[in-house]
């Protein structure tokens, strides 16, 4: 598919909890003009706490990023809070990828919005960063706990659940943060004078009008597999990967579902 322009964030290469293979899918299988790279690509807050994990697959990734634009894709990354090591580099290419602290970024409508991460409007992240990383380090062990209860799920049949996202949605304090920095960011999108703004950060995908202003978060690649893409058209759409991906669970009692009863009998 061949898009206008594509928005991608909070990927965490390096990590165990990267769905590192749903997105090369994604990659090989989505083609647009323009890559917007939203922040924390890879984590190097993971190398201080653990070491790197960095498998074949995780190359995969910059490989066919790179390959995208060699061929001509013009590739903004706007780095975030754990690869914030790449803002020492802004202005820089990097084979053909552009890193820049933020971005404008005009759609084929004429509307103007500010990409940016967004962990700088988070108040944790900027005045208790050592309370970011304990939250980061308890949100790990989340991810760790994800694939493990999905093998277990897996033997009835049960779709990919996320314990991290569950948790989320339960704590009213992460429910009310997630609506305060919606609110945030569209106010300072408002105020720089954009027509609306486009983040990543807080792994939570959205698109919704917040006073006129358009706030739109890209998701993640660790919890949910979502991109943004903008058609030629100049419609903005999310678009959910693992979804989209999924094949199609059998019926129970249909006869797909009881001739695999048979065979793994």
């Amino acid at each position: 598919m061949l898009y206008r322009t594509l928005f991608i964030s909070d990927i965490h290469l390096g990590t165990r909890g990267c769905r590192v293979d749903l997105l090369v899918t994604f990659l090989r299988s989505h083609d647009a003009s323009t890559i917007y790279l939203v922040g924390d690509i890879f984590d190097g807050w993971a190398i201080s706490r653990r070491g790197w994990h960095w498998p074949q697959s995780h190359n995969n990734v910059i490989q066919t990023l790179l390959d995208k634009a060699h061929r001509g894709t013009h590739i903004i990354f706007v780095p975030g809070n754990h690869d914030e090591v790449m803002r020492n580099y802004l202005g820089t290419h990097f084979g053909g990828i552009e890193v820049m602290r933020t971005a404008d970024f005009t759609g084929i409508t004429g509307k103007r919005y500010l990409v940016t991460h967004g962990d700088q409007f988070d108040t944790v992240v900027m005045n208790a960063k050592w309370l970011a990383h304990f939250g980061d380090a308890a949100y790990d062990f989340m991810i760790w706990m994800n694939p493990k209860i999905n093998r277990l799920r897996g033997l009835w049949g049960g779709q990919y659940w996320s314990l991290s996202k569950w948790a989320k949605r339960q704590v009213k304090t992460a429910v009310n943060f997630i609506g305060q920095y919606e609110d945030v960011l569209a106010e300072e999108a408002k105020r720089g004078g954009y027509d609306g703004v486009i983040c990543g950060h807080i792994h939570h995908a959205n698109i919704r009008q917040i006073q006129g202003i358009a706030y739109i978060n890209t998701g993640d690649w660790v919890e949910s597999c979502t991109a943004i893409v903008e058609y030629p058209t100049g419609k903005i759409e999310l678009i959910d990967w693992e979804e989209r991906a999924a094949p199609p669970r059998p019926r129970r009692g249909s006869k797909k579902s009881s001739a695999l009863a048979r065979l793994d009998s």
